[in-house]
């Protein structure tokens, strides 16, 4: 497991192309905000999130498996990374962000990528806006 990347991921690659070829500017990683957001617009005041399915337990996704061997620490570890994500948004909203979470499964079939990357298109034009 610690050859799990946690930066340049693929899915992470996908929306950060697709948000430029739509003409989106951003920054990565920013370590002055919680949770370190994968992708940061500060024109919009928005931080994105590419969660995996698997990591951050996606609700309801068939990748949100639980291995079978040393369950307790599984569960465990999972429920601080929840955690975590949950204090992260909330302290970002506190600073007035909008936040953001795209996850890794809905990037994998073309059409659901392409849903989900216009609804965050059509998402970061209507915070324009409104500002």
């Amino acid at each position: 497991m610690s050859c799990v990347s946690s930066k340049d991921t693929k899915p992470e690659k996908i929306v950060r192309s697709y948000l430029h070829r739509s003409g989106f500017r951003f920054r990565l990683h920013a370590r002055g905000l919680p949770g370190k957001p994968d992708l940061v617009l500060a024109k919009y005041k928005t931080a994105i999130f590419v969660h995996g399915c698997f990591w951050h337990r996606h609700p309801r996704c068939k990748k949100s498996t639980t291995p079978s061997t040393r369950k307790e620490f599984w569960m465990e570890k999972f429920r601080r990374n929840v955690t975590r994500d949950k204090r992260n948004y909330k302290q970002l909203k506190e600073q007035g962000w909008q936040v953001i979470v795209i996850w890794a499964c809905k990037l994998e079939k073309n059409k659901s990528r392409e849903d989900a990357l216009s609804n965050l298109v059509r998402t970061l034009n209507r915070s324009a806006g409104t500002r």
